[in-house]
């Protein structure tokens, strides 16, 4: 009973990573023949992406993409990490035991809702208030997206940071309210330093939804390949796949240039997800 254990448990540590490798390879073997055939300074750094394009050459640039992704992302961390740690830091430390369940019930409710009724929310009452607002054409903007992120990235920081403030040792705590410190200080100084790599890890997992996301993101930012500002309609890496990937014709080097921005997407995810593991490596042997 012992081996068969033993035996199930490898199998499905072996069945992961063969998911991850098989992903992997395919996104290779099916996004480079389009980045050799279009370049890659072409693709990468190209400005224009217009693949249907009759009257001139089609162009298959994703800059505009790319540099969306990234600020939308960086936006939406910036505004959902702080008020996330703020509210774990509420709910582990300060908090009254009634208030801390109704909040932590909204916070797992948050986590439960699909990604299209914060898309259909958004559209219905976020981009209108940002058009009146601000006095724009169209209120579908990056702006809209970076909001509507952050509020996405909430619940797997609250949660992840939570567990990570209740799991620091009382005893740090203690000693240092004995030593003349105030309870904030002592959160801040103390508590929040040594739940440091749970908190670096929500901040990862935040940052993969933002970065991941699609379907909320298609309905508030316009979807439309402009370079990226904060009250322009833009489209990420995620949306570009989403919004063309249905009628590209199989075999095109249109539907070939998509696979190549999937692999775009993926190496840039495993890039972030390296770096922020490293950051939470060295933080943790400090």
């Amino acid at each position: 009973m012992e081996l068969t254990f033993h035996l199930l448990f490898l199998l499905c540590g072996i069945v992961a990573v063969a998911f991850v490798l098989f992903i992997s390879l395919y996104l290779i073997v099916s996004g480079l023949p389009a980045i050799r055939e279009i370049g890659l300074a072409d693709f990468l750094f190209g400005r224009v992406w217009a693949p249907t394009a009759t009257t001139v050459a089609p162009s298959f640039g994703i800059l505009p993409f790319i540099l969306t992704s990234v600020y939308g992302t960086a936006g939406a961390v910036a505004v959902g990490v702080p008020v996330g740690l703020m509210t774990a830091m509420f709910l582990a430390k300060v908090a009254p035991p009634k208030a801390a369940k109704v909040i932590r019930t909204a916070v797992e409710l948050l986590a439960g809702i699909p990604s299209v009724v914060y898309g259909l929310v958004g559209m219905i009452v976020l981009v209108p208030a940002i058009q009146n607002v601000f006095g724009l054409g169209s209120g579908a903007c990056l702006l809209a997206a970076i909001v509507v992120l952050s509020i996405m990235i909430l619940p797997s920081i609250i949660s992840v940071s939570e567990t990570a403030l209740r799991a620091v040792p009382k005893e740090y705590e203690e000693a240092s309210l004995a030593l003349g410190a105030t309870e904030i200080e002592t959160y801040f100084r103390v508590s929040l330093p040594a739940a440091g790599s749970g908190v670096a890890t929500a901040v990862v997992l935040g940052v993969g939804r933002a970065i991941g996301e699609a379907m909320a993101i298609i309905m508030v930012a316009g979807n439309v390949a402009n370079m990226p500002g904060i009250f322009t309609s833009v489209r990420f890496l995620t949306t570009a796949i989403a919004s063309e990937m249905s009628y590209a014709a199989y075999g095109s080097l249109q539907r070939n240039a998509l696979y190549s921005i999937g692999l775009v997407l993926f190496l840039f995810i495993m890039l972030i997800n390296v770096l922020l593991n490293v950051f939470i490596k060295n933080k943790k042997e400090d």
